[in-house]
């Protein structure tokens, strides 16, 4: 992998791990199309998600910093049941990830063909999301966290965003605009790293046996983490504006030609 398929990468894994569009489908297609068989090591993976973590932690640190603060007094105070709700919202993906995820992979695969009909639900979402509701507005509370959680756990096949699922069932179940972009993010952070930290202590993180260039590996990161600050700070104003019918048609757009490209 030269430093150009590394920088494409790394731009398509920023924007994407926050744009409700797929990170892992376009990962998928940006791999057919670059034909860069490297870009499945995980190594690499692995690297471009910390990236985005670490722009997750950027955007929100103070949000972080004040949480961390409030929890640390052991009171059960805002801070700490959001963080409870957070905890909460990590049980379905854990459930799958634990017992399930290689099930899942192993019968539906990774290929085009998925990616284009999950891209197709994903933009199904979205759409719904700017027309239905179930409830008044409202801040995330603990058995909404767990309706969240969920569908971040179903977001697990390629192509079906994690972002848009989680904001979407956010914005349909009646959570409020500026609250749903947060909580979709920050919920995100532990599995993420949790997940980093297995393949590091599983020894399938390995940078020497990775046989990409470090240039490359460095050039990924920078792209992803820069991308993701955009990314993420870009999100979370078209969510408060409630804009999501655009990244809608951007995605039955691009499940569509994923379709037909897997076809012919």
């Amino acid at each position: 992998m030269d430093w150009l398929q590394a920088l494409i990468l790394g731009l398509i894994q920023g924007l994407t791990e926050f744009l409700p569009v797929s990170s892992s489908g376009h990962l998928i297609i940006g791999k057919e199309i670059l034909g860069v068989e490297a870009a499945d090591n995980v190594t690499f993976e692995v690297l471009l998600h910390a990236a985005t973590v670490l722009s997750t932690i950027t955007v929100f640190r103070n949000e972080i910093w004040q949480l961390l603060t409030g929890f640390f007094h052991f009171k059960w105070n805002n801070e700490t049941q959001y963080i409870v709700k957070i905890l909460i919202s990590m049980i379905p993906i854990l459930i799958v990830g634990v017992f399930f995820k290689d099930t899942v992979e192993g019968f539906f695969g990774e290929g085009l063909l998925l990616v284009g009909i999950m891209l197709l639900v994903t933009a199904l979402l979205l759409f719904l999301s700017q027309h239905i509701h179930f409830s008044e507005r409202k801040e995330v509370g603990f058995g909404t966290a767990f309706a969240i959680g969920c569908a971040q756990a179903v977001a697990v096949l390629p192509g079906l965003s994690r972002s848009g699922t989680t904001i979407a069932s956010g914005l349909m179940l009646g959570v409020k605009k500026e609250s749903v972009a947060q909580f979709s993010f920050l919920m995100v952070l532990i599995p993420i790293l949790g997940e980093a930290f297995l393949e590091l202590v599983g020894g399938e993180f390995s940078a020497a046996a990775s046989g990409i260039p470090a240039v490359s590996m460095i050039v990924g990161f920078v792209a992803a983490y820069l991308s993701g600050l955009f990314a993420c700070r870009f999100m979370i104003e078209m969510v408060k504006r409630a804009k999501l019918s655009w990244f809608a048609l951007y995605c039955a757009v691009a499940g569509a030609v994923a379709i037909v490209y897997s076809i012919i």
